[in-house]
């Protein structure tokens, strides 16, 4: 089969690599139909990320067609599904509280001394996201196996589009969550750092949850634009003071909840920040939180935390001291996405919430390595980009 594969920094290509096999007794094998590439991605593809491998399979925001079952999953040939990114067994200690994203046998248990070693507890199981997670094969490819079949995948109903649910994998839960996880109360402001797919849709979650004003917060004016259409008030870092402009728009108490959506590559001309990529670049840090930090300082006394954004290693000048006398509290980590998808995917039936206008480019499988390079490039303009397996390399491709 075709596949996009790893070989390092800024170095992404389509090769043809073996076809997936059921392997165990739960196991799926899924035709992709439409799969996307996540802002995440691009942490692999700028090699922020551990444990990559020449090779490796990338994506895990996909889904598709069922074509083979092992006789534990519960999914029949020829349903739709969704695949949610996290891998989780739906019987360990975590999955029993609905803690998908904290599953214990999701990660196989010679990858888990990685996890272990780094963050204390092994890490779950996530589709083409590293050996650290896992090292299972990604979505941006013809076909993939999954594990735990009987678990993750939610069957599409008839008369859905594949745009209209494909993010039901991994951005729309984790925009939920990131509102959730805010605790957000009726007459809130809620400011959100980072208009990507996550903080879009964490505005649009917000506003569901009975936020009274959401901030939304970034330097691509095309994105704020789009947060502008949910009716979020915005600030451009890049001619606005963010934290000026915050006090000024809450008289001087800060947001109620704040919302990092942008992660270990925060962009800015900041003094914090142009340190923090000298020390990433020397090999002397890993991650540049100026965000986080921000949102930390902005957020009113008492107010709440969350922080969906991703981070991978260890952090320089985290305002620890802010955080604990502003009695803050945060609200952090994977998406337990199982929990969600059941709920959203019936918003999306109702008409609730709308995903398809986050998509900006179609392109074939053929064509990742060029959308993964505009995508990088070119932030404003290119907010989605979903590829479609079997297409003409090149070729303008419909929605749907």
């Amino acid at each position: 089969m075709r596949a996009l594969t790893w070989h390092g920094k800024h170095d992404v290509r389509v090769d043809t690599v073996d076809d997936p096999e059921i392997l165990n007794p739960r196991d799926a094998i899924i035709k992709i139909t439409s799969t996307a590439i996540c802002g995440s991605d691009l942490h692999l593809y700028d090699g922020y990320i551990p444990t990559m491998k020449a090779g490796d399979i990338l994506g895990h925001e996909f889904m598709g067609e069922v074509v083979e079952t092992g006789p534990g999953s519960t999914l029949k040939k020829g349903q739709r599904v969704v695949v949610p990114f996290t891998i989780a067994c739906g019987s360990c200690y975590h999955c029993g509280k609905h803690q998908y994203s904290a599953c214990d046998n999701g990660n196989p248990a010679d990858n888990q001394d990685i996890g272990q070693e780094m963050y204390g507890q092994p890490m779950s199981g996530l589709f083409g996201y590293s050996h650290l997670t896992g090292g299972y094969a990604g979505g941006q490819a013809e076909y993939v196996r999954v594990p735990f079949s009987d678990v993750g995948p939610i069957v599409v109903p008839d008369g859905l589009t594949d745009e209209q649910v494909l993010f039901l994998s991994d951005i729309l839960p984790t925009g939920w969550q990131a509102a959730e996880n805010a605790d957000i109360e009726p007459g809130d402001t809620v400011a959100v750092w980072g208009c990507g797919p996550v903080g879009l849709f964490a505005v649009q979650s917000a506003f569901l949850m009975g936020a009274h004003r959401v901030i939304a917060i970034d330097h691509f004016p095309h994105r704020l634009e789009l947060a502008k259409r949910f009716g979020a008030e915005t600030i451009n870092f890049e001619e606005s003071k963010t934290y000026e402009a915050l006090m000024e728009m809450t008289g001087g108490i800060g947001p109620d909840a704040v919302i990092d959506a942008v992660g270990l590559e925060a962009h800015g001309f900041f003094v914090d920040n142009v340190v923090d990529q000298i020390k990433a670049s020397l090999f002397l840090g890993t991650d540049r939180i100026h965000s986080i930090r921000q949102a930390i300082h902005a957020c009113r006394k008492g107010g709440r935390v969350s922080m969906p954004a991703v981070y991978g290693g260890f952090v320089d000048k985290f305002p620890l001291g802010a955080f604990m006398e502003k009695g803050l509290t945060l609200k952090t980590g994977q998406t337990s996405v199982q929990h969600y998808m059941p709920a959203l995917l019936n918003a999306i039936v109702e008409g609730q919430i709308d995903t398809t206008f986050l998509i900006s480019h179609r392109m074939s499988l053929e064509d990742a390595p060029k959308g993964y390079k505009m995508f990088h490039d070119n932030q404003n303009e290119v907010t989605k980009i979903v590829l479609k397996p079997g297409a003409a390399a090149d070729a303008a491709i419909p929605a749907g």
